[in-house]
C-alpha cells in the first residue's frame, strides 16, 4: 500500500511521518515536522480526535483547538479496534520513516504495534513514544493531562508561593505543548542521527518528567547543590510584585533589568538621587538578594503615572515595556500584521479561517500551509 505524498518544500520534505496521536501534546509534535516539510499523515477513528469538537467551529468536527494542531496534515481514517483496519495499518509501515503515538504502550502491545512489533515491520523507522509519565516508574502507563501535570510539577502551586492564594493552573496547555515541543525535537534529532547510522531509533518523551525538567530549571535552586546551598525557587520569579504593575489607568508590563536599565529608571523619573543613595538597585548581586524590595517600588511608582506616560518614558530610556493586551487584540496587533502572522484565507468549508504561522526561517516551509484536515479527507490517497 503506497501513499501519494503533496509536494512539500523544507527540510524535511520526504521525510514520512505516521500521526498515531491526539489531542494536543502528540499533534503539536507532528505539526511541527509538518512545517517543516514532511509528509504526515494523521491516523483517525471513525468519530475522529476527540479535539475536533473542542472550540468553537463553522463547521461540523472542525474545532478551533484541533485547527491549531492539526494543519499541514492529511487524514486517513482507521478503526484499530477492528483487525482488517489494524492490518491495514501494519502494511503502511515500511512506507514510512517516523511513527509518532500517544497511544498508552499497553494499549500499543495489544495492537501488535509495540517498539520490536513495528521494527521489525520497518528496521530504520524512528518510533516515537509519547507518554504521561516515563517508563520504569509506578506511574507509568497511566493516563496524563495538562492540569494533572501542572499540579504534579509544582507548577501550580508556584502561583500560592508568589500571591499567597490558592493555587492555579497556568490558563494554556502549557505541559501539553512543552512535551509537544521537546518530541519534535527530538525526533528530528533522530531523523539526524539515522543519516550517519543507518538505524532507526526510538523516543521516548513523557509529559511528567519533561515539565518537571520544565519548572526546576527555574527553580531547583539551593537543592541544585549537596549540601543544599539554601531553599528551592528562584526569588525574582516568585516575588508577589513579578506581575504587570497597575498605572494610573490601567497596567504596564515592564522589565527594569540590568545596571543600565536601573540607572536609566531613575534619571526618566528625575529620582536618581534614590539609585545613588540606595545600593540595593546599583548591581546584580544586590538586587538578586532584593527583589521583593526592588520590585515592590517599582509597584509603587508606576501608580503615578498613566499607561500611555509610561510606554513614552520607558521607550525612550530604552527599557523593555508592553501595554498588557487581551488576547483579542492580537489580531489587530501592528508587529504581527506587519510580518504577515496570520494567513488569512477561504478554505471553502463554511468560512474564513485564521491560520498561525509559527516559523520564519528559510527552513520552514515556504509554501502556504494548508489547513487541517477534514476527517477521513485523505482516504483516496491510499491506493493498493
Amino acid at each position: 500500500m503506497t501513499h501519494r505524498a503533496p509536494d512539500t518544500t523544507g527540510p524535511l520534505a520526504g521525510v514520512r511521518v505516521l500521526d498515531l496521536t491526539s489531542v494536543i501534546m502528540g499533534p503539536v509534535c507532528t505539526q511541527i515536522l509538518a512545517d517543516y516539510g514532511a509528509t504526515v499523515v494523521k491516523i483517525e477513528p471513525p468519530d475522529g480526535d476527540v479535539m475536533r469538537h473542542a472550540g468553537n467551529k463553522r463547521a461540523p468536527g472542525m474545532g478551533s483547538m484541533f485547527l491549531h494542531a492539526n494543519q499541514g496534515k492529511s487524514s486517513v481514517v482507521l478503526d484499530l479496534k477492528q483487525e482488517e483496519d489494524v492490518r491495514t495499518l501494519r502494511e503502511m509501515l515500511p512506507g514510512f520513516d517516523v511513527l509518532v503515538h500517544n497511544v498508552r504502550p499497553q494499549a500499543m502491545r495489544r495492537l501488535g504495534l509495540d517498539e520490536a512489533a513495528v521494527r521489525g515491520l520497518n528496521p530504520s523507522i524512528i518510533y516515537v513514544e509519547l507518554t504521561g509519565y516515563a517508563e520504569g516508574g509506578p506511574l507509568h502507563g497511566r493516563a496524563a493531562y495538562d492540569d494533572v501535570i501542572q499540579a504534579q510539577t509544582g507548577l501550580a502551586e508556584l502561583f500560592s508561593r508568589q500571591t499567597g492564594g490558592a493555587p492555579q493552573y497556568v490558563p494554556t496547555l502549557i505541559a501539553d505543548r512543552v512535551t509537544g515541543l521537546t518530541a519534535a525535537h527530538a525526533t528530528i534529532a533522530a531523523l539526524f542521527a539515522r543519516k550517519s547510522t543507518g538505524h532507526g531509533d526510538t523516543v521516548r518523551v513523557s509529559m511528567f518528567e519533561t515539565m518537571a525538567a520544565f519548572v526546576l530549571a527555574d527553580h531547583l535552586g539551593g537543592a541544585s547543590f549537596e549540601p543544599s546551598a539554601g531553599a528551592m525557587g528562584y526569588s525574582r520569579l516568585l516575588t508577589p510584585h513579578r506581575k504587570p504593575y497597575r498605572t494610573r489607568d490601567g497596567y504596564i508590563a515592564a522589565v527594569v533589568y540590568n545596571d543600565k536599565h536601573w540607572k536609566s529608571f531613575f534619571e526618566a523619573i528625575d529620582d536618581l538621587a534614590t539609585f545613588e543613595r540606595d545600593s540595593r538597585f546599583q548591581t546584580a548581586p544586590a538586587r538578586a538578594e532584593n527583589y521583593d524590595v526592588i520590585y515592590g517600588h517599582l509597584s509603587q511608582v508606576m501608580l503615578t503615572r498613566t499607561t500611555d506616560a509610561w510606554v513614552a518614558l520607558l521607550e525612550a530610556a530604552d527599557i523593555p515595556c508592553a501595554r498588557v493586551n487581551r488576547v483579542e487584540d492580537l489580531l489587530e496587533d501592528a508587529q504581527l500584521r506587519a510580518v504577515g502572522f496570520f494567513d488569512q484565507r477561504d478554505f471553502g468549508d463554511g468560512g474564513q479561517r485564521r491560520i498561525v504561522s509559527r516559523f520564519r526561517s528559510p527552513a520552514a516551509r515556504n509554501n502556504l500551509a494548508t489547513p487541517a484536515p477534514m476527517l477521513g479527507q485523505s482516504a483516496g490517497e491510499l491506493e493498493e
